[in-house]
């Protein structure tokens, strides 16, 4: 594989140099601010400020794979966000479930193959087929909170709040390619904004409910 091959998947870029992305790119500070954010509100509490340091690294990894438009940016770009996945859905089986530590990773764990199997089913269906890998995520938040609505009610909400800027998020995301010719700029910054609040707002909501 040519780890230094050009991506062109976006429509605000249109050649290969490092500042092709200007809007995309500086859109990225949302997650440093939130990132920032958070690790003041949590602190005392380690796996917190862990959430907000993969936050913080998101914010970098998506600013390089914006910038220098690569297979390695790209895996820079995506692994800290499978990261925070993997470790919010650990304490959301540990604080929320109030499961054994051994069970909450499975759990956690269990989210791959999960989303492997949903991915080609949301990848079938037109318009969510752009974003089909990212769509079993904010199934599983909405599925938590459905579950938790009587055990924990304003965790419950908050979890359906954050998995509903999710699905806005994603929206945006999609329609960047099909809306290029009508909006040039495109609309994935959008993307980076609205996750950017979206991530802060669910380490708001771990924070929230381990010191309630």
């Amino acid at each position: 594989m040519d780890w230094t091959r050009h991506i062109d998947a976006y429509c605000e870029r249109t050649d290969p140099s490092y500042w092709s992305e200007p809007v995309n790119a500086v859109t990225n500070l949302a997650f440093i601010v939130a990132a920032l954010i958070m690790w003041r509100r949590c602190e005392g509490l380690i796996w917190g400020r862990g959430l907000a340091g993969i936050l913080f690294a998101i914010g970098v990894g998506s600013y390089l794979f914006h910038t220098h438009a690569t297979p390695w940016a790209a895996l820079v770009d995506t692994t800290p966000i499978l990261l925070f996945s993997l470790v919010y859905i650990f304490l959301a089986n540990r604080d929320f479930w109030l499961w054994p530590v051994w069970l909450s990773a499975v759990g956690a764990v269990a989210f791959v193959p999960y989303s492997a199997l949903l991915t080609p089913v949301f990848g079938a269906l037109p318009f969510f087929s752009i974003s089909s890998f990212y769509w079993p995520l904010p199934l599983l938040i909405f599925a938590y909170a459905l579950l938790l609505r009587q055990r924990s009610p304003q965790t419950a909400r908050n979890l359906a709040i954050g998995a509903s800027i999710l699905c806005l998020s994603l929206t945006m995301r999609s329609i960047d390619e099909p809306l290029c010719m009508a909006f040039p700029l495109g609309t994935h910054f959008f993307w980076h904004i609205l996750n950017a609040f979206m991530l802060g707002w669910m380490i708001e909501t771990w924070r929230r409910h381990v010191t309630r």
